[in-house]
């Protein structure tokens, strides 16, 4: 796979990192990712990817883009209030990058039609805040053998873990908890979406290029007000009704 001398100029500098280089770059033009979700997570990490050179960037979500979104959305102006998240996300990547086929899936994932649209792609990032949402996605990549990169975030507070086989996402959050919380319930400030969704689009860059060590079986936890992170493993869980000896009969 070769770049024009345009690409050369645009990737310049993921090309002289030892890394990534050359080789690290085409399987990034190679690579498909899906983006779960183009809300406060998966607007800059659609961002990051789009610049990244991911060759193809899937979109779902059935959202429009309202006044309320601008304060962290930071792919979206005022101008694409009111249009759909997705129709307006592909404007704007395909303006940033020319190179970067985007595919819009203007739907919620679910589990009727999750395993349908994971199966087209390499890796997922799921920026939801809906736990059934999140549940189908997890269960779907694991169904299709995708790495899933999770990231989740409110108040202050945001999160960031990558899975592939065990453990799997409901290892970590095995029911829908009781007392679920989202971003329109208790707010969020906005830059804490930049920094989680950036780290999700970075965690996709790693799992792709081979760089480093991905946060795989781990979940890093950001305090925004206290200015530490910290992580911690995440262990399979025997009972799991989706990875464990029981979900395989």
């Amino acid at each position: 796979m070769s770049f024009s001398q345009g690409e050369v100029e645009r990737y310049a500098r993921h090309l002289v990192l030892r890394e990534i280089g050359g080789p690290g770059q085409q399987k990034l033009k190679a690579a498909r990712v899906l983006l779960v979700g183009a809300g406060g997570l998966g607007a800059p990490a659609a961002l990051y990817l789009a610049a990244a050179g991911v060759g193809m960037i899937g979109l779902a979500d059935a959202d429009a883009v309202s006044l309320s979104n601008l304060q962290r959305q930071v792919l979206y102006a005022e101008a694409d209030v009111g249009r759909p998240k997705v129709e307006a996300a592909a404007d704007h990547l395909t303006a940033l990058n020319p190179n970067v086929t985007v595919v819009p899936h203007p739907v919620w994932l679910d589990g009727a039609n999750a395993r349908e649209i994971v199966r087209g792609y390499d890796i997922v990032l799921d920026g939801t805040d809906d736990f059934s949402t999140r549940f189908a996605v997890s269960d779907a990549c694991l169904a299709e053998g995708k790495t899933l990169v999770s990231g989740a975030l409110g108040r202050w507070t945001g999160q960031v873990g990558v899975f592939h086989g065990q453990p799997c996402y409901r290892c970590l959050v095995p029911e829908i908890p009781p007392d679920a919380e989202t971003c329109a319930l208790v707010g969020v400030v906005g830059a804490l979406a930049g920094v989680i969704g950036s780290m999700m689009a970075l965690e996709a860059v790693k799992v792709i290029t081979g760089a480093g060590q991905p946060l795989a079986g781990r979940l890093l936890i950001y305090d925004a007000l206290a200015a530490e992170t910290r992580t911690v493993r995440i262990g399979a869980d025997p009972a799991c009704p989706s990875c464990g000896p029981s979900s395989k009969g």
